[in-house]
């Protein structure tokens, strides 16, 4: 019962340091999408 247990644990971490590797070296591209937001006067300070 230990063995199948281990084996498990094992594949479980192999599986998340590789999660962790693909995270890491993903080149996640940024928004493109241009916002135009409008302020009012008053909010802005003096």
């Amino acid at each position: 019962m230990r063995r199948p247990l281990t084996l498990a644990l094992i594949v479980l971490l192999v599986a998340l340091a590789g999660f962790v590797a693909f995270l890491a070296t993903w080149d996640i591209p940024a928004p493109s999408a241009r916002i135009e937001k409008t302020i009012p006067n008053d909010r802005l300070p003096r």
